[in-house]
């Protein structure tokens, strides 16, 4: 019995450990190489404290709720269908936008493989997502089937590669400071660490054994912090600033596996959190819900590729500040809400005040307004 409830808190995290750590390993060592490794560093554990918080905010607000919901319906039941109109414009262009950039990685870094440069990109980005389409059909199971063995993997790599790149650190690459892009990692590093979606998925998976919730979303965010921390020690320090902005693809065939495994244990789960959102919250049938999560997708990976006014970068920095805020702010003010209307007792209570909300949702605040300031000036 104890080795069953331990196999499925080790499923719950790597649940929350396999959406985090996705394409923030192509995008963090990149900002951290042209802001500074240190100043990524303060991002990294800044926004992971942040993030750690309104992860358990939002594990209260789906304990205290009866019945399987998203985060679109955790707004309308406890801020009501105008919040929640915005939250699910936050969540599907989230969402969106991380699918895309997923594809866009994974299609760069199997051409890479390939020939060694991005030519094939496009065809190998359709690709991955057409068969990612037919492994999201498969819903919870197949989250709990690949998403435990894809993050192994993943860690076992990440252990690999430190012990056999770290005598090629130069510290003298970890020291820069550029001050013009001091506020360059911050959209980026939300992205990689924006786990929102997830949280709603650890409950599904920790069904009747919800006393481990707290504990599996705090170890989860540890376990992607401390990874973040680590492969941007590797890299910047390996290249310093001459980290592409793909940053897998100048570091050799490892570097690119573990990118593509990364995204991959990430879709999964950000798939069936779009799929869950349309089924449980939208009401839509089980195939039109796949159809949108994961064909639609698809055509907006497409149509990102024509457009050049969209980086890689740019994909995550939009996505992860105007989405990751967006979804923040709405969780802070719904956990308070859900303390006295939720339907159920929750295996944990954190506490709320409005002096925590209000400067947590400044921070995001101001971080959506810089972003948009930044992208469309």
């Amino acid at each position: 019995m104890v080795k069953r409830e331990s196999y499925i808190f080790f499923v719950a995290v790597s649940v929350l450990v396999g959406t985090c750590i996705g394409a923030g390993v192509l995008g963090i060592p990149y900002v951290a190489a042209n802001s500074g490794f240190w100043v990524a560093i303060g991002y990294i554990l800044a926004l992971g404290l942040i993030i750690l918080f309104v992860n358990l905010y939002l594990g209260e607000i789906a304990l205290r709720t009866k019945g399987n919901h998203q985060i679109i319906g955790y707004a309308k039941k406890y801020l009501g269908k105008g919040w929640k109109n915005i939250v699910e414009f936050a969540m599907i262009f989230g969402l969106f936008a991380a699918l895309s950039a997923y594809m866009l990685g994974v299609g760069e870094s199997i051409s890479y493989l390939i020939r060694g440069d991005t030519t094939y990109a496009l065809w190998a980005g359709i690709s991955f997502g057409l068969i990612m389409a037919f492994l999201i059909k498969g819903g919870v199971k197949s989250l709990k089937k690949f998403e435990k063995i894809g993050v192994i993997i993943i860690l076992s790599l990440l252990v690999a590669i430190f012990g056999f790149f770290i005598g090629d650190v130069s510290f003298s690459n970890l020291s820069g400071f550029y001050p013009k892009n001091l506020f360059l990692p911050f959209g980026v590093v939300l992205f990689a660490l924006m786990s929102f979606y997830s949280v709603p998925e650890v409950r599904l998976v920790l069904k009747n054994k919800e006393r481990y919730f707290k504990k599996a979303v705090m170890t989860g965010t540890f376990i992607s912090v401390l990874f973040y921390i680590l492969f941007a020690f590797i890299v910047v320090g390996f290249k310093g600033v001459n980290t592409p902005e793909v940053a897998t693809l100048a570091l050799g065939p490892v570097f690119i596996f573990l990118g593509i495994l990364t995204m991959f244990t990430s879709y999964l789960s950000s798939g069936n959190a779009l799929i869950e959102d349309f089924v449980f919250d939208e009401r839509f049938g089980k195939n039109l819900s796949w159809f949108l999560a994961s064909i639609l997708p698809i055509g907006v990976f497409v149509f990102v590729e024509f457009t050049d006014f969209f980086s890689f970068t740019n994909i995550l920095s939009i996505g992860g500040v105007v989405s990751g805020g967006i979804l923040a702010i709405s969780v802070l003010f719904m956990v308070k809400s859900a303390k006295k209307k939720g339907d159920r007792k929750p295996e944990y209570s954190i506490p709320a005040n409005w002096f925590i909300i209000g400067f947590l949702s400044l921070i995001f605040l101001l971080g959506v307004v810089r972003e948009l300031f930044s992208v469309f000036r």
